[in-house]
């Protein structure tokens, strides 16, 4: 394809131009890591649109598979991930697009009455575990702004709004704030407390008043209302301590670019913030990829071309985008790789890498078999693992049990996340 070098020669300029050198030694943690201190991080990358089935997943098993088209990308870091297949949610998970935002939990808000943490998405679930560790808990990150495609939901079943402009993601990772507007905001945190105090209290007294169906909704509302008291607290905390100095720069008009030119600025701010240490969970969502195309050699529309009905044209410029999204993921890999942390490691090795989509199969409308491939945080990987259907239901092994193991390897002691049964066999950790 010609857009193959067109790409190769835009990535190269907006390397030569900062994004891709900018990644100093940063010895700013703010506590000295030792090799016995570096934490596990997590990000998770999902696409709207998912990928076509044929063009993602291997035809043979185990060490030895042949990389299908929009793995090989992924090629120089074969042996740092693992491709799974026939993984899925099963009917909690199935909804179309709409389904989508089940990806990191494995169950539709409107399914998830009756479980104890509602919907909560596993990058949740390890953010609890960090807690105030680091400035922020967990990042939301979009690159668009589709609203089935919200990656991140609390415990209470509420959805995390993720942020997308690239000077306000920059300016909460590296910009320090005056000492007048630190005093705004604590005097912001205050008030906030205050509300949630009288709301809580009003709320009380009404639940001595009502039926166990209205009950059961206000319980779920006292657990939004210590989630954002719990968020307000550990905020706070770090209003006055320094912000990291890095000498990466966000391109002037940078939220006006092209999708083609955004998403990498945005895996340089997470990569920068895994090693600054201002996170250790992060969210991707990869959503609409805007106008102009989103700089692609494209005739279509991108949601016209995921209902290709198997016709080729449609699928060649689909594949254009698809493997644009591996690319970029090989891209992030390449600068996790390149980063040697305390414990003589790097931080692909200390950072689990997921990238997936809650969509199995977008021409179709299917959230079955979902596409999930996941890196580094120190897993034995290199190799494509299929997983038996029960023929008798026709249901998968639930990817829950791939984010049980993921929760498990990021330090968590549990055996169970939603619908999971397990772990998940033949994800080992390297020795």
């Amino acid at each position: 394809m010609h857009y193959s070098k067109a790409f190769s020669r835009r990535s190269f300029l907006r390397g030569t131009g900062g994004s891709l050198l900018a990644l100093p030694y940063l010895n700013i943690m703010a506590d000295a890591a030792t090799a016995e201190t570096v934490p596990m991080r997590m990000v998770c990358v999902g696409t709207t649109y998912g990928f076509v089935p044929k063009l993602f997943f291997p035809q043979e098993t185990g060490k030895d598979y042949a990389l299908p088209p929009l793995l090989k990308p992924l090629a120089r870091h074969r042996e740092n991930f693992t491709v799974f297949s026939q993984l899925d949610h099963g009917v909690n998970g199935v909804g179309g697009h709409q389904g989508v935002h089940s990806f990191l939990s494995g169950i539709l808000s409107k399914n998830s009455k009756g479980f104890r943490e509602q919907n909560i998405s596993i990058d949740q679930k390890a953010a609890e575990f960090v807690g105030a560790s680091t400035r922020y808990p967990s990042m939301q990150i979009t690159s668009g702004s589709d609203p089935n495609n919200l990656l991140s939901w609390t415990s209470a079943g509420v959805a995390i709004p993720p942020v997308q402009d690239l000077r306000m993601l920059h300016a909460l990772l590296f910009q320090r704030s005056s000492q007048q507007e630190r005093s705004v905001l604590k005097q912001l945190h205050q008030q906030q407390q205050s509300i949630l105090d009288l709301v809580r209290t009003d709320a009380e007294y009404l639940q001595k008043r009502i039926g166990r169906e209205d009950k059961e909704k206000l319980e779920q509302y006292f657990t939004s209302v210590r989630e954002v008291e719990l968020r307000l607290t550990q905020s706070a905390a770090w209003l006055d301590r320094p912000k990291p100095k890095v000498s990466y720069e966000i391109p002037q008009g940078a939220n006006e670019m092209d999708f083609v030119d955004r998403v990498p600025l945005y895996y340089d701010l997470i990569a920068l913030a895994l090693q600054t240490d201002s996170t250790r969970v992060l969210t991707l969502e990869l959503s609409d990829i805007g106008g102009n195309s989103g700089g692609f050699p494209i005739t279509k529309g991108y949601h016209q071309l995921t209902h290709h009905g198997k016709v080729e044209s449609y699928i060649e410029e689909l594949s254009i985008i698809e493997t644009f999204h591996t690319t970029q993921f090989a891209r992030f890999l390449d600068k996790l790789t390149a980063i040697t942390e305390p414990n003589g490691k790097t931080l692909l090795d200390n950072t689990m890498t997921l990238l997936g989509s809650g969509m199995g199969n977008a021409s179709s409308h299917s959230n079955r078999d979902l596409p999930l491939l996941l890196a580094g945080g120190g897993f034995r990987h290199g190799q494509h693992l299929l997983f038996e259907k029960d023929r008798s239901r026709g249901t998968a092994t639930p990817a829950a049990n791939l984010f049980v193991s993921m929760l498990q390897r990021f330090g968590l002691e549990t055996d169970q996340f939603n619908l999971s049964t397990g772990t998940l066999t033949g994800l080992e950790v390297a020795g």
